[in-house]
């Protein structure tokens, strides 16, 4: 029975990964072809948020995902706000990126993430790495590198777009972290929320800076289906992406989703390459794989040092490190034979047993370093 249940389990993961790298690799293909039509991507980015917010409410009522969350308004405005922010202009400069360059090489920049978030970590959070993390950025420098000296269509104004977005998704990755933590928050339902604020936010921008553009140029033509078809098609397909990637999240350890989604831009690197056909060198392919490897080589190293620090953490102390901590010395002159049979988990303070059992019974010294392992 129970090999049933963990077979199913795979089964569905295994599905949900084939979607995953379906719907991701089309949706990529089918804003690049929209954009080579209709290069106006604030106005793809609106539609996307407005996907989110008209199809999210239905679908997470329906789930019976949790409505309301108690946020005060100090912390709305000051990181719910922002967060809303980061997404819309990330999305935005995501959107540039693989308007002007390919959509390979476009994803190829994004593996930069890991770099981002480390410098941002340590600036933001004051967050130390290991040394095996910071040797794991070396490979996804040197590969973004030679992408980006081999690339044929290169253009300065898509490799910074696509810089630009990356950081934005960095941070938003670091902060929302830190917003799921501290209001407990389901996932789905901070998508929801930040997708409904931003739209709001940004529909007067999007006014005054595509609409009135688009009023002007003659080349748009509004009875146009295939466009107005495309930009539905983007939007839902990015929604579907996000509730996709959030289920494998929910489902598997963090390590695996890193590698499931390391798995999906080589996917969606090899869909475009062979759909979109644009046109790519050795070198350059060689530069893509050895990105993606170091971002897997830094995955699994951050796994590594959270999986140390968790033990180091929570595994029970020996009796010399107790003392070491507390100060408290365990005694055994004077006691006799019968007084000393105590349980292994238990130690004997000023001459008395004490069980050790009770997971409340951890001690430290007010010296004792207080790690934060939120964004480990």
């Amino acid at each position: 029975m129970a090999d049933r249940k963990h077979t199913k389990e795979i089964l569905t993961v295994l599905l949900l990964c084939v979607l995953w790298y379906i719907v991701s690799s089309s949706n990529n293909v089918i804003g690049k072809t929209l954009l080579n039509e209709f290069p106006y991507p604030m106005t793809m980015t609106m539609v996307q948020l407005l996907s989110i917010t008209v199809f999210s409410g239905p679908l997470f009522n329906l789930w019976g995902i949790r409505k309301y969350v108690d946020i005060s308004w100090k912390y709305y405005f000051t990181l719910i706000v922002p967060l809303a922010f980061g997404k819309f202009i990330a999305s935005v400069f995501s959107h540039v990126s693989i308007w002007k360059v390919p959509v390979s090489y476009a994803h190829t920049v994004k593996a930069t993430m890991p770099l981002f978030t480390v410098i941002l970590s340590r600036i933001l959070m004051k967050e130390k790495q290991t040394i095996k993390v910071y040797f794991s950025l070396i490979p996804i420098i040197t590969g973004v590198a030679i992408a980006t000296i081999t690339e044929i269509s290169f253009d300065v104004i898509g490799l910074i777009s696509a810089l630009v977005a990356t950081m934005g998704f960095s941070l938003m990755n670091i902060f929302s972290k830190k917003v799921l933590y501290d209001t407990n928050v389901h996932h789905l339902r901070l998508l929801h929320i930040l997708g409904r604020l931003a739209l709001l936010m940004f529909l007067p921008v999007w006014v005054f800076v595509d609409m009135f553009h688009l009023l002007k140029d003659d080349s748009v033509q509004y009875h146009d289906y295939r466009v107005i078809g495309l930009l539905i098609m983007d939007g839902v397909l990015n929604w579907l992406q996000n509730i996709i990637a959030f289920s494998v999240l929910s489902l598997v350890t963090p390590l695996t989703y890193a590698v499931a989604n390391a798995s999906k831009r080589i996917f969606v690197i090899a869909v475009s390459l062979f759909i979109l056909g644009n046109p790519v060198t050795g070198p350059n392919i060689f530069g893509m794989l050895l990105a993606i490897f170091g971002v897997l080589f830094y995955n699994k190293a951050k796994y590594d040092a959270k999986q140390a620090e968790k033990k180091q953490t929570l595994l029970p102390y020996s009796q010399k490190s107790w003392q070491d901590r507390t100060g408290y010395t365990v005694l055994q002159n004077g006691i006799n034979d019968e007084q000393f049979k105590k349980p292994s988990n238990s130690f004997v303070i000023n001459g008395t047993i004490v069980n050790g059992s009770n997971n409340n019974s951890f001690i430290s010294n007010s010296k004792a370093s207080n790690s934060n392992l939120l964004f480990v």
